[in-house]
Parts: C-alpha cells; structure tokens; sequence
C-alpha cells in the first residue's frame, strides 16, 4: 500500500492550492484512501476527520493522488536512466525533481532517451558536433566560421565539401532545439493559444448521409473548440471522410524560436536561422501539433464524460414508482406484445403474450384483466420501442373500459433492455426464459426502481451519452463505475431483496462479495440485522466497516438497521435517547423528539451528530424525487402527426453540450436546440435540463424523411424578464454642484 510520505510536501500543498481544500483535509483523505476507505464512505462517514469535503472533492483528491504518484514512479525512473548514462547534473536533477507536470517531465528526458538513428545521429557519427556546438556557443573563435568548418571535411566520413559539414552541424542544432525544454512548453502553449483547428473532406471519401458535410472545409480556435465538435472531426478522421490539422502561422512560431536562439551577430546567424526554419518544419511543427492533437482529444473526452457522467447520474436517480406490482409490455407487431407480472420485490411472477396489433383486442383485453385481477397489479410499463404508442393506447382505452382507476400506464425507456436480456445477469436469473419476456421483466423493474434496474446494463448501451465510442474507454468506464457507486450509496440498497449486480456497487463491496451475499441469503433465508452480515464469507471488518452503512433492512429487530445511521454510531443514538428519556424505536416512530435534544451533551463530532440527527428525523428515507407519469397526446403517434406550433409535453432522455433530446411519444426524440432551451442566455444545458425530466415543448418543425425533429422550451416561456435597472443617482443642478465644491474647498 503506497504510504503518505510518498508523495512530497511541495506536492501535498500543490494539490490542497489547487483543488482549494485545507492541506489537513487533503492529508486525512489521503491515509483514509490508502487505508482502504472507499469514496462515498469518506465522504459520509469519516466528515471530521476530512472537515467535512464532500464526495467530488473526496474524488478529485483520489484522482490527483493516482497522476502524482504516477508522476513519481516515472521521475524515478527517468533519474535512474539519466544518471546510467552518466549525464545528470545537479542542476538536471534539481530542474526534475522540482516539475509538477507529465508533460514537462518528458520534455526534460527527451535529449536523454534512446532514439531511433535520425539526420543528427548521422551528423554526430560523421564527428560533426563540435562544429555544431561552435555555432550554438555563438562565440568568435580563432578561425572564421568557413576555415573552422574545413576542417571537419573528411570524404571518409562522407563529409565531401564545407557546407555538407555546415548542413550535418545544423542538423544537431535543430534536434538541440527541438529538444529544449523550455521551447517546446513555449510553442505548445503557442499552438494552443493561437493555432486553428482546420477540417477538409478526403478527396473522393464517401459520405452518404453527409453527417460530417459542415466539417468538409471548416476552421475554429483550438484553445475554444467545444469537445462535441471536436469529437465530431475525429470520428470523420477514423472513418476516413475527414483530415484535420492544427494551423499555427510558421512565421509566428519561427520568429519566436529565432529570438530565443540567436544572442549574438556573427557569421554564424544565417546558419542558426537556417536550423531554426529546419527544426520547425521538419521536427517542431509535427510533434508539438501531435502533443496539441493529444491534448485536445483529453479535453473532449473530458467534457463528453462529464456531460455523460451527470446524464447517468440523473438517470439513475430518477423517481421510482416503489414497490407496486407492475406488468411490463414489450411491444410487438409480428410478434405480438410481450407480458411479464413481477410482485412488489421485483420477483418474477408470470408472463404472456397479447396480439393488439393484429386485431384481437378482445383477447388481449380478457389477458390484460386475468394478470391484473391475479397479482394485484398496480401499474402497466409499456417500452417505448415499436409499436409502443400503438400499445399504450390500447393500454389506456382498456383500462378506461374496465374502469381500473387504481392501475395507471406509463411509457418506459427500454433503452439497453435488449442488452441486458442478452446478458449473463440475465440468463442466470432467468435461465429458462426467452429474451424477450426477460426485456419485459426488466421494463417492469425500471418502473419500480430505476436505479435497481439500470445497474444491471452496460452504462454505454442506455443512450445518454455522446461520441461514447470515441473517446477514452478506460476513462469513461471508470467515471461511469464511479457515479453508479455514487447513485448507489446515495440512494441505499434493500439487503434482502438487492441484486448481486446491484450489491456489488455498495461501498467494499465486490462482484464476488455480492454473490456471496445472494448464495447466504438463498441459503438462510432474510437478513435479521446488518451484524449478521459478518457471518457471509468473505467479509470481514473492513468490509463490514465500508458497507454497513449504505445496507437497510426493514423490519429488522434493531430500527436503526433501516437508516443511513452506521452501526458505529449506535452507541450516539442510544445516549440520544437516553438524554430524552425514551427508547430508540420511539424516535424512530415520533421523530419532533428530537427538538428538545440538547447538542451539547452528547460525545460526537459536529458533521456526525448533524447527520445522525438529520437521518433520524426521516428514517429511511428516499432521497429521489416522487415519480410523476409524463402525459402523451393520445392523437399524436408518429412523427406526420406533428405540426410546427404544437405543444406537446415530454421527457428528457438525453443532455449534449448543443441541447437536450426529448422523447414526444413518436419513437424518434426531438433536439431541443441550446438556443431553444430558454429565454434566458445558456451555456451549458445541464443548468437547465436534466435526463429524466418532464418537459414542455413547442414543435418547430419535424421531417419525416430525416426524421429530425426540431422543439423548443422558449417558445412557451414569454419573453426574457428585462434585467433589473441599476438605480441612478440624483440629477443636481449646476447650482448644487458650485455649493458642494464650495464647501469643499471652503476658505478658512
């Protein structure tokens, strides 16, 4: 386990200066991380020991750690390399050791690392460096500059004349400056500040659908290229439709090299000048747009994961339904809709089949009212796939016909349900089920509990993302990992009727743990208290420790095992209620107890006490909104039945850095451009928008052949309320101005 002492005091303050977190905080997060703390876990659990950061501080800390200490393995062995070599100077070690960036750590390695055999390679073996290190020296010496080069012709060596001699110097001099340092860190900021991202269209490249025609010949900053138009480029260069490069003036660039170069007037300027131009187009110019190409691809999949991380999250958060019996409809034409029951846990308890759409709505009606009336079902979730509007609609007259008031219809995003009928969770719950009563099955659970549910699916296949297949799949998989987990432990998980796939995302808890968990629960039947979780195999303290927490059970004999107060806490609720004179049920069942609790008589951190006191007044409670069905026009079903001016309401189902997809209920999401989003200035979507949100839409336009849907939410807002007016100070007259200059310069 990495220690804390591996990372140096100028590091630790580096860090704490800039993620703006007290160095004390920075430090206990640190050693909690290392001591095997998971993040949510810090962040809930142990508030006095970090001063109360919260979970993103918590993981930008996590994060840095990783890059630093990343940083200090390669600095090792890059010292190590150097000194082998016999070339480290104190000074080159002191310029090392002291760099806080990756980047500029290589910058200093690369004269040292070994290269392929290049034009000063070849110099350097034809005995030209001295030559070379006369005209970086730019001192007078005792020849001039053509009689000292004469001197370095050999034709044994292939140097045949003096400017062959003065051609290989200059290649040293162009490698040496390409390899400085401190001019590679100028120019990359150059390129970045001022270079242009420049996109032309292949010559004869094939795009049908013309997804990248505003691309064939386009031009924008690169330091304010957004990442979605960034990504868009690269995914035109992969497919062979577009080539880009980054433009940065040569003048510009060569002019600032020569200043830097050049010191002194002599007859060895015009061959300085001459590497400098060299060493630019032929060395510089490529690597540093390289590095730039490098750079700008991290910043887009940054932004793409963020954008796709807050996406997720959201989604993952949505309000759940709870638990009400709920028949799932996979609609069908061919195939006929497919039906599945599942009971108010989630367990499986029937399915069908029904052929609405084939005419036999009598049959599908008697079908329909059988598994209503058999398991006591609360809701119909039909996916929004095809045929779902159709479906629903059938749903909605049947359930008038029959008068259910009690059950009610919702249409639920299926995206992802195939995935996860596919799926090995999917076969090992439901082993002799076909596919599609499984997809039934789980459109049944995303009505329940969404999070639950989605936890089960690959993140990428549930459509809220952008260009997810293009950028860093590591990075991404790990940011979505990190925000499940975060959803996850937020929300709690139900021990006795949790998934293993859901468990696993409990703070300590891995995939194997899970399925322990489930094999012991299978086994012995439901959990009676969060302490019996240590009889599981495979857990153990730490375990226990991590993930108690985040674990409810209802009905437990302890209450507080249904509450987000850890066991290690118990013993502060117990004098709670001993000060009040009453039992711990009894606050858990009349929470307005807790106002006559006098805080400072009990032995517990502030941030611990507050939260305790905080859980205790809603025990147990769901921190997701209340769910709320979106309501579709029933006459409007397919993207001919809309018409521009129509106001329609819809959700969310996904959020890009140009706007927000709604779904309208005609199977194809309309784009609610960043421009449309509100009467007010936006820059961002999501200050507006989230995945999952019911909104209110006015159509603009809708193209069937394209299937482009244009909406906007300003077009039902009004106009912009006029900002307020800064109040104007009082007009005076010359008169009241020649009276307070007076008094102001009055004579004494």
């Amino acid at each position: 386990m990495p220690e804390l002492k591996s990372l140096s005091p100028e590091i630790l303050l580096h860090v704490a200066q800039t993620l703006n977190v007290p160095l004390k905080g920075l430090t206990a997060v640190i050693e909690l991380l290392d001591e095997g703390g998971t993040v949510p876990f810090i962040a809930r659990y142990r508030k006095e020991a970090t001063g109360n950061l919260d979970e993103v501080q918590i993981r930008s800390i996590e994060e840095r750690l990783a890059y630093f200490r990343e940083l200090e393995d390669r600095r090792k062995t890059i010292l190590a390399s150097i000194e082998e070599q016999g070339k480290l100077t104190p000074e080159l070690r002191a310029r090392i050791e002291a760099t806080l960036e990756k980047s500029e750590l290589e910058d200093l390695y690369l004269p040292y690392r070994p290269k392929r055999r290049t034009k000063a390679t070849i110099a350097r073996e034809k005995g030209l460096d001295p030559l070379a290190q006369y005209l970086w020296a730019q001192a007078p010496g005792e020849l001039p500059l053509n009689e000292f080069a004469a001197a370095f012709v050999d034709a044994e060596k292939g140097v045949a004349t003096v400017e062959e001699a003065l051609e290989g110097a200059r290649h040293i001099v162009a490698e040496t400056i390409s390899e400085t340092a401190e001019f590679r860190k100028a120019l990359r900021q150059m390129m970045f500040d001022e270079g242009v991202v420049t996109s032309r269209k292949v010559t004869d490249a094939v795009d049908e659908q013309e997804k990248f025609k505003m691309y064939y010949d386009y031009r924008e900053p690169a330091g304010k290229i957004p990442s979605h138009r960034m990504l868009a480029i690269r995914r035109g260069e992969s497919e062979n439709i577009l080539y880009f490069l980054i433009e940065l003036e040569p003048l510009r660039a060569t002019t600032w090299l020569k200043s830097h170069v050049l010191r002194e007037p002599g007859d060895w300027a015009p061959h300085l000048e001459l590497a400098v131009d060299d060493c630019w187009s032929r060395l510089l110019n490529s690597s540093i747009q390289t590095e730039i190409r490098l750079e700008l691809k991290k910043r887009a999949d940054a932004e793409a994961i963020r954008v796709f991380r807050e996406n997720m999250e959201n989604l993952l958060l949505s309000p759940p339904a709870g638990q009400i019996g709920v028949l799932g409809v996979d609609p069908g034409i061919r195939t006929g809709c497919k039906l599945a029951v599942v009971d108010q846990t989630g367990k499986f308890l029937e399915h069908s089949v029904i052929y609405p759409q084939k005419g036999d709505t009598a049959g599908a009606a008697r079908t329909l009212k059988t598994l209503i009336d058999r398991h006591n079902v609360r809701a119909i979730a039909i996916g929004n796939g095809t045929a779902s509007r159709e479906t629903e609609s059938f749903v909605r007259d049947f359930l008038r016909a029959e008068k259910l008031d009690g059950v009610f219809s919702v249409v639920v995003n299926e995206s992802g349900a195939s995935i996860y009928s596919a799926s090995d969770i999917a076969r090992a719950e439901f082993p002799d089920l076909d596919l599609t009563v499984r997809g039934a099955i789980s459109i049944a659970r995303r009505l329940q509990d969404p999070l639950a549910e989605l936890v089960k699916i690959d993140p990428k296949s549930i459509g809220v993302g952008q260009y997810q297949h293009d950028v860093d799949q590591k990075q991404l998989q790990g940011s979505l990992e990190a925000v499940i987990e975060s959803c996850v432990n937020r929300v709690g998980v139900e021990l006795n009727t949790a998934s293993w796939a859901l468990l696993r995302y409990v703070a300590g808890i891995t995939e194997r743990t899970a399925q322990k968990i489930v094999e012991f629960r299978n086994a012995n039947g439901r959990f009676r208290s969060r302490a019996q979780l240590t009889e599981v195999p495979g857990i153990g303290p730490k375990t226990f420790e991590q993930a108690a927490g985040f674990l409810r059970i209802r009905g437990a004999a302890n209450p507080l095992d249904m509450t987000a107060v850890h066991p290690e806490s118990y013993p502060v609720v117990e004098q709670i209620a001993g000060l009040l004179s009453v039992g711990v049920e009894q606050i858990i069942r009349e929470p307005r107890l807790l106002e006559n609790v006098e805080k400072g008589r009990i032995t517990a951190g502030v941030y611990t006490l507050n939260d305790i006191l905080e859980e205790l007044r809603k025990p147990g409670r769901d921190q997701r909104d209340k769910f709320v069905a979106p309501a579709f026009k029933d006459d409007v079903r397919e993207i001919t039945d809309l018409q521009p001016g129509m106001a329609l309401e819809g959700v969310v189902t996904n959020v890009t850095k140009f706007g927000a997809f709604v779904d309208v209920g005609v199977h194809h999401d309309g784009l609610v451009h960043i421009s449309e989003l509100s009467n007010r200035y936006v820059q961002d979507p999501g200050e507006v928008v989230k995945v999952g949100q019911i909104v209110k839409v006015q159509v603009l336009s809708a193209d069937a052949k394209t299937r482009r849907i244009a909406l906007s939410m300003k077009a039902l807002m009004g106009p912009a309320p006029a900002p307020p007016r800064r109040p104007q100070p009082p007009q005076r007259t010359v008169d009241d101005q020649l009276s307070a200059l007076s008094s102001k310069w009055k004579v004494r």
